[in-house]
């Protein structure tokens, strides 16, 4: 009987026992016996279930071996994906690896390039970073000769309020020869601000002071250690004197103003500048021809490059009265258009449009060791970005011809005292066009003869207001 049952469940499909296919009689030659047993699965069934479910390579081999043996030249078909019941065969896992591997190798080629970008803009700020901060010069003798001074300077009034004071030097060595003679590295100070910035850094006012002020200069060190004696004289020849040093100790001394920080420019720094935020816009009513300011503009609304723009400020002999106080209001209005240009053109916020402005600045820059570092220029930057443009004031110190040399200027008293208390004391100061400030007056005198005598006493002190200009001047509207 077991011999039967061993023979009735021959080895399905096979292609040398074509009466298994037919499915009936018998097919061994062995005949039924009377006890019934379970037949094993006839060829066709074995057949029919190798082709719906059967599993297992050995399957899968004989279903490649039977269509070859039909002679078909078309390649067995691939796997399927899911049989009847919706089940994922074997055959698809190696796709799903294959695009999973795919996917985790793209997601790391991913992190590393971003990585690697993340790297060289690091490298490129650090290295923008110390380029901009070794252009600057650190002025370390000013300090130790101002320490030695000490006891003489003034007290700071508001602690949070900030003086400093910006020079612009007149040399005619390196570079600059080009401007005029060189005197053997001599120089003085061709433009003198004292900026203030208030204490709520809503308002700066910039103070221009005349190169030919007289004033009284102390006592200072020179550059080969001798000390000059005090004297009387105008204002630029401490900086020929004693340097940096004695331009300040000078300044405190008719100011009564603590000066913070300290900055020197040369011309080149200003031209760079100019070039930085592409050029300042400016109006002439006439054309001007200057050959020693190396000049030469039409009238009309234009703007000018650095060159153009240091030879407009510079200029003297050939634009209006030929004098230094009408350079001066003509620096604080280019001045002014200056800022007016860099906070309209968002520089100040925009840190791939500020570089090229700090990079031409701290070329040419000298400054005291409070402001020797780029975070240092840039924390002062940030502080003034928010100063309104009309907040940003400049004006000349009142005064007028002196007596004895009408080539020369004086103080105005009380006004120029006036201007350094509220100054000192971080006082809110109005600056307004000379024609309106000569206008209020006017109206102010008529006014007044037709007052009682205590009618003023009544009202609060009003804001001093001085002749000047702002940054929101149009410079074409005058």
């Amino acid at each position: 009987m077991d011999a039967d049952v061993t023979d009735s469940a021959g080895p399905p499909s096979d292609p040398d026992r074509p009466e298994a296919s037919e499915g009936g009689g018998q097919q061994d030659g062995t005949p039924q016996g009377d006890v019934p047993q379970e037949k094993g699965p006839t060829a066709a069934e074995a057949d029919t279930a190798d082709g719906a479910g059967a599993a297992g390579p050995e399957a899968e081999a004989g279903a490649a071996a039977s269509g070859e043996a039909e002679g078909g030249s078309e390649p067995a078909a691939g796997p399927v994906r899911g049989g009847a019941d919706g089940v994922q065969t074997w055959a698809d896992q190696p796709k799903d690896g294959i695009l999973a591997a795919r996917r985790s190798h793209w997601l790391r080629w991913t992190a590393l390039a971003a990585s690697f970008l993340v790297l060289i803009a690091a490298g490129v700020g650090w290295w923008m970073y110390k380029k901009l901060d070794g252009n600057i010069t650190t002025d370390t003798g000013a300090v130790a000769e101002l320490k030695a001074y000490e006891k003489e300077r003034p007290t700071p009034v508001v602690v949070d309020a900030q003086n400093i004071l910006l020079i612009g030097s007149d040399s005619r060595a390196g570079d600059n020869r080009k401007y005029g003679r060189d005197d053997g590295g001599s120089q003085r100070s061709d433009t003198t601000i004292l900026l203030h910035l208030a204490a709520d850094r809503k308002s700066a006012t910039a103070v221009s002071i005349p190169r030919d002020l007289m004033v009284e200069i102390p006592s200072c060190r020179t550059a080969d250690d001798k000390k000059t004696r005090e004297r009387f004289t105008q204002f630029n020849a401490a900086f020929e004197l004693g340097g940096t040093a004695c331009t300040i100790r000078t300044v405190e001394r008719m100011t009564g103003i603590r000066v913070d920080h300290h900055m020197v420019v040369d011309f080149n720094g200003f031209k760079d500048m100019v070039d930085a935020v592409d050029g300042v816009e400016i109006c002439l009513k006439e054309p001007i021809n200057d050959k020693d300011a190396h000049l030469e503009l039409p009238a009309g609304r234009q703007t000018l490059n650095g060159e153009e723009a240091l030879g407009y400020v510079r200029a003297r002999k050939s634009l209006g009265n030929g004098s230094d106080t009408e350079r001066m209001e003509r620096q604080q209005q280019f001045l002014g258009a200056l800022v007016n240009k860099m906070q309209s053109n968002g520089v100040l916020l925009n840190p791939t449009r500020l570089y090229p402005v700090l990079d031409a600045a701290t070329k040419s820059l000298t400054t005291d060791p409070g402001l020797a570092s780029l975070r240092d220029l840039y924390d002062l930057v940030r502080g003034m970005r928010d100063v309104p443009t009309e907040q940003v004031q400049f004006l000349t110190v009142p005064r007028q011809p002196y007596r004895n040399n009408p080539n020369r200027d004086e103080l105005v008293e009380p006004d120029a005292g006036d201007l350094f208390k509220q100054l000192r004391e971080d006082k809110p100061v109005a600056v307004v066009p000379a024609d309106e400030l000569e206008e209020a007056e006017r109206n102010q005198e008529s006014g007044r003869d037709g007052k009682p005598d205590d009618a003023a006493s009544e009202s609060p002190t009003p804001t001093p207001t001085y002749s000047g200009s702002s940054a929101a001047d149009d410079l074409c509207k005058q």
